[in-house]
């Protein structure tokens, strides 16, 4: 079965997920679902996202489709949350002072396909993803990444991460690469 991966970020967390998106297969068969801090301000990640990527990129609609080998973006002031074969989006309360947040993706994707998930945190502020998003894809079996505090531009979301929930690795955003290219066979 293809990886579910979820990936949280803020401040700082584009330039880590450039690189991420950027060194990851043409031929990748997970699906990936990001969700950058950006509320209801104007983006253009999908295309940024796009011309570094091989994979296919674009901000993900309600009841859009899980398809393998897409990288999906949490659209402007909306929450994404996964169901088993398809995308759903609201503009449900905000989470961590923020919409989209995190954690509504991650509590999501570790309920609907536990030990396929791979959750990754990123630079930024605040806990968003680090306590019930990582808490729950790691009592679902899946996996929990977080980039080395050291790395990131703004710390704290990596840091608060490490403090509530044992991830199972602090990496690099290359050794994170590696950790999910390999799954991505």
């Amino acid at each position: 079965m293809d990886a579910i991966v979820v990936i949280a970020g803020s401040a700082g967390g584009f330039e880590a997920l450039r690189r991420f998106v950027t060194a990851l297969p043409t031929r990748c068969t997970a699906s990936f679902f990001i969700v950058i801090h950006i509320g209801s301000y104007p983006s253009v990640l999908p295309s940024l996202l796009a011309h570094t990527a091989g994979l296919h990129s674009a901000f993900a609609y309600d009841g859009a489709p899980i398809e393998a080998g897409h990288i999906y973006v949490a659209p402007p002031d909306h929450h994404m949350l996964l169901e088993p074969s398809r995308v759903r989006l609201n503009q449900g309360p905000k989470v961590h002072h923020t919409r989209p947040a995190a954690d509504p993706l991650f509590i999501s994707a570790a309920k609907v396909f536990g030990e396929r998930v791979i959750g990754i945190v990123l630079s930024g502020g605040g806990s968003d993803g680090a306590d019930d998003g990582l808490r729950a894809i790691k009592e679902h079996g899946g996996t929990a990444l977080v980039q080395r505090p050291q790395d990131a531009l703004t710390p704290s979301m990596p840091l608060s991460s490490m403090a509530a929930v044992h991830p199972d690795a602090v990496l690099s955003i290359s050794e994170i690469v590696q950790c999910v290219v390999a799954l991505c066979s």
